[in-house]
């Protein structure tokens, strides 16, 4: 299983978007987890640097990015943050996009992908879509950019579900796999990148002391 894989040392840094007493936007760099590992060199993640910046000393996790995805995360600060913020993801109250490039070119200019998900248990970590046992996963998708020499596309994803493997997984099954990508690939697109290309470039809440709405985003590093 990956989680017993010692995951090769992240050197860029851990940047804070937006600091605030009750949380606090960070952008999380490719190839950091965003949580310790199991195995015991796997502790450097964004929790753990957090938590020896001056600022962040009790930043704790409310939701993730896989390890190959950069991109903006938000940390709580409180206890009460973190109760109301996840709340916010679990009742779908956050606002969120992501910037991809897949293998192709994508004919129609934009889409919505409905396929349930579950957990491939025998090829972990993987995911499949299952539409007896699965969970509703839904992906908003729209196109950015054609580039017909590289014969790629950029698009925008909006997760509407928030399912492991989710982004990775739909475009896949929309025929475009993610390039860099090592899980769901075909036609050696896991080889035309360096690094998984897939980032969360704009993440949006609802303060929980203020209930004003705050906008955090990060430029796409592709």
């Amino acid at each position: 299983m990956a989680d017993y894989h010692i995951v090769p040392f992240c050197p860029e840094p851990v940047r804070i978007l937006h600091p605030d007493k009750h949380f606090l936007f960070v952008n999380k760099p490719a190839g950091l987890l965003s949580i310790p590992g199991r195995h015991e060199e796997n502790k450097d993640c964004v929790v753990t640097r957090l938590q020896h910046h001056p600022k962040s000393k009790t930043a704790s996790i409310v939701h993730r990015l896989d390890m190959a995805t950069s991109g903006v995360m938000i940390l709580a600060q409180t206890k009460f943050a973190h109760r109301e913020i996840s709340k916010q993801f679990e009742l779908r109250q956050t606002d969120k996009y992501y910037i991809a490039v897949v293998d192709g070119i994508v004919d129609k200019d934009s889409g919505v992908i409905d396929l349930p998900m579950i957990a491939d248990w025998p090829n972990r970590p993987k995911q499949k879509i299952d539409f007896e046992q699965g969970k509703k996963a839904i992906t908003e998708w729209e196109v950015l950019d054609r580039d017909m020499d590289k014969q790629t596309t950029r698009l925008k994803l909006k997760p509407i579900t928030g399912r492991s493997h989710q982004l990775r997984l739909h475009c896949f099954e929309l025929g475009h796999p993610i390039l860099g990508c090592h899980l769901y690939h075909k036609n050696g697109s896991e080889t035309k990148a360096k690094r998984l290309l897939l980032h969360a470039a704009s993440l949006t809440i609802t303060h929980p002391k203020t209930g004003k709405t705050i906008t955090v985003e990060s430029p796409c590093p592709f």
